[in-house]
């Protein structure tokens, strides 16, 4: 098993910590992980993504052309990486925010309306937490549990009132593509 996903938007959107959740998850259960960020210097605002490998097998390189998934949290973002897609691969579309549909027939899509429910559970920017949790709803890859326990981990201190919030949009966001 070998994923290569992208995860794209502006930053502030929350996409860097999609893959750093799903990066520090895989090597909870055991895989062969990497997390590569790149954003421009505008940083909120401005285009930020990031490559994530998730592996059984060891990771030859953290650089890849054709990701198996593309998490598109905004409308560029759709735009520049639907094309590179492997045929049969997965595209997860942040409804609210990306109006286009995947336009190649042969990947799967799924629009998630992230910011719709984000408002729903009390806190618009926890809308990256609904996104993480239809992808590990929809592709089964790693476990909801491993998942909250890095919730968890991320918040502590003055900051551990949001994991509760967080692990209420996680759920939803798994909710929404069961």
């Amino acid at each position: 098993m070998k994923r290569e996903i992208i995860i794209s938007g502006f930053g502030g959107q929350g996409g860097l910590a999609i893959g750093k959740n799903l990066a520090e998850a895989g090597m909870a259960e055991g895989l062969n992980v990497t997390w590569a960020p790149s954003y421009g210097p505008e940083m909120r605002g401005g285009t930020a993504n990031c490559s994530v490998v998730l592996s059984d097998k060891p990771v030859g390189s953290p650089v890849f052309a054709h990701p198996t998934e593309l998490i598109a949290l905004n409308e560029p973002s759709l735009a520049k990486f639907e094309a590179g897609v492997q045929p049969g691969g997965a595209v997860f579309v942040n409804s609210d925010v990306v109006t286009d549909k995947v336009q190649r027939t042969d990947l799967h899509a799924y629009y998630i309306p992230c910011s719709q429910i984000a408002e729903e559970v009390g806190n618009p920017k926890v809308g990256n937490m609904v996104m993480l949790g239809a992808y590990v709803a929809q592709t089964g890859l790693l476990k909801p549990e491993t998942i909250e326990a890095m919730i968890h981990h991320m918040f502590t201190g003055s900051k551990a009132k949001l994991v509760p919030l967080n692990i209420e949009a996680f759920r939803r966001g798994m909710a929404c593509v069961q």
